[in-house]
């Protein structure tokens, strides 16, 4: 169980980087080209990212009410230190969802005001 928890902020923290490497591009090379030219780039990696985002959703949500079922156990049975250990990993994990979720969000917010985002994603699949 604590290897999931771990492993699934291992592909949090993996799917963070990979929508700052996004959002990073975007926004380091308008200042030399235009925005429409790098952002189709960014924009249609986004199916593949929120299906990512996705995947790691369902598995939160999957393992979230074993590990408060395991805290509340361990509470009861006067494990404190234990219980409290898996609520901050809890706590930790529910925190980084939060903060994919946001990052995602800001990367969709930049492909939809970029302009017609179904025309660079055609354009960029005819290529």
């Amino acid at each position: 169980m604590v290897r999931r928890i771990i492993g699934g902020t291992a592909l949090a923290g993996a799917l963070t980087l990979g929508v700052a490497g996004m959002a990073g591009a975007g926004a380091a090379t308008p200042s030399s080209a235009t925005g429409g030219s790098t952002t189709p780039a960014a924009c249609s990696r986004l199916p593949k990212l929120e299906a990512r985002v996705q995947k790691f959703e369902n598995a939160v949500k999957a393992r979230l009410p074993k590990a408060e079922a395991r805290e509340a156990r361990l509470k009861a049975a006067g494990h404190d230190k234990l219980a409290n250990a898996i609520a901050t990993r809890i706590t930790k994990v529910q925190a980084r969802e939060a903060k994919i979720n946001a990052r995602l969000s800001k990367a969709e917010a930049k492909c939809g005001s970029s302009g017609s985002s179904d025309s660079s994603a055609s354009t960029g699949n005819t290529l």
